[in-house]
């Protein structure tokens, strides 16, 4: 109990976070959420196990949960698991907490329910981590050498750099209202990565999407009942109107 209210906490730490630092430089993009493709879910999961759980805890998520998007136990330890963790472990982050609030002057938060606490009146939780994942440049002024268009002056770097490549954001000052504003005017490219622009948005997408079900992993269950409960309703309702009073 004391670890979730800390979790629920870090989240809404992080949500005032972002409104402190200001709006992002773009608008959101819609992330393909669909909860499901069962092969979106599963590329999500191994995506995050391999470049978000280094750092990244999601310490209310067992690993033998995978199995309700159709990974067996096998599959569990032949792709998701590292050294020591068994099935039944939840995922918790290697990186020593104390390394990383030196490294990155805090400790990485929880990502359990990330999907969740970053809704707001812009859009889901999933557009804003869609965003937010695809519009890293590197930036020499920063500590980590990188920024973020969605979530400027952020002090993560960018994970996934390996995979979409090395840009820098072309930005210009503009004055609005007596106040020198910045404006996203498109990439340069550095270095390509190992994927395309589509194949590295659709990776994003899929690893999106298991972030967005890892946030409740029973509502596919609770469409699905919810469905049957309607339904029920429904013949019910008709029986009864037809029946003689």
């Amino acid at each position: 109990m004391k670890k979730l209210i800390l979790t629920l906490v870090t989240a809404l730490g992080m949500v005032g976070g972002a409104h402190a630092a200001g709006a992002g430089l773009v608008p959101l993009d819609k992330a393909p959420v669909d909860m499901s493709n069962q092969a979106s879910l599963q590329n999500g999961a191994k995506l995050f196990v391999n470049y978000c759980l280094g750092c990244h805890s999601a310490a209310f998520m067992r690993y033998n949960r995978m199995k309700d998007i159709g990974l067996s136990d096998q599959e569990i330890k032949d792709n998701l698991l590292f050294t020591t963790e068994k099935v039944g472990d939840t995922m918790v982050a290697a990186i020593d907490p104390k390394q990383a609030a030196n490294w990155f002057g805090a400790n990485p938060p929880d990502l359990t329910v990330i999907a969740r606490s970053r809704a707001s009146g812009d859009g889901s939780g999933a557009d804003y981590l869609y965003t937010f994942l695809r519009t890293f440049y590197r930036d020499a002024e920063k500590p980590t050498g990188w920024n973020n268009l969605a979530f400027p002056s952020v002090g993560m770097p960018h994970a996934l750099w390996q995979l979409q490549g090395e840009r820098r954001a072309i930005l210009e000052t503009i004055e609005v209202k007596g106040q020198n504003t910045q404006v996203f005017k498109g990439w340069e490219t550095i270095s390509q990565g190992t994927m395309g622009a589509q194949e590295y948005d659709q990776a994003v997408g899929d690893l999106v999407n298991y972030l967005q079900w890892m946030g409740e992993p029973a509502q596919n269950t609770r469409i699905r009942v919810g469905v049957g409960v309607l339904i029920f309703l429904g013949i019910f309702i008709l029986i009864a109107w037809i029946l003689p009073i």
